[in-house]
């Protein structure tokens, strides 16, 4: 788990959240409790896609240090700072399961049509259940 500063900018009715560590990573909603849920949907998402393009991970600085950051600062002008907590995803790991044969086959075919990988394939099934159950 990690602590993520999110700055909420209110306007309209509408919320929008975004993160000083994490530039074009934004989002925006109707209410407060719908943005806090897609925003750290939209963060972890974020990372995910940083990690899989190679991206390096930027470093993540506490609230004390963003104080310290003139550019914050003025980002933050009006806004409601949160900390977030959210398991960022971390490096792959191998691991050995056990799928029936022909739900393999299916999967395999799936993953070549996407143009994934079995592994790509299998994670984005994982996150996409992991985000209805959420």
């Amino acid at each position: 788990m990690a602590l993520i500063v999110m700055l909420i900018h209110e306007e309209n009715g509408s919320f929008g959240a975004s993160f000083p560590d994490f530039p074009g990573a934004t989002t925006v909603a109707g209410d407060p409790d719908t943005l806090f849920r897609k925003a750290a949907e939209m963060l972890a998402f974020h990372v995910v896609g940083m990690v899989e393009h190679g991206d390096e991970m930027p470093a993540v600085r506490s609230l004390d240090e963003l104080r310290r950051d003139a550019a914050f600062r003025e980002d933050s002008d009006g806004a409601v700072v949160c900390l977030l907590e959210i398991d960022l995803p971390g490096k792959a790991v191998r691991v050995n399961i056990s799928v029936e044969e022909n739900l393999l086959k299916r999967i395999d075919r799936a993953a070549e049509a996407a143009g994934e990988s079995r592994s790509g394939f299998l994670a984005q099934a994982a996150r996409s259940r992991l985000f209805r159950a959420a």
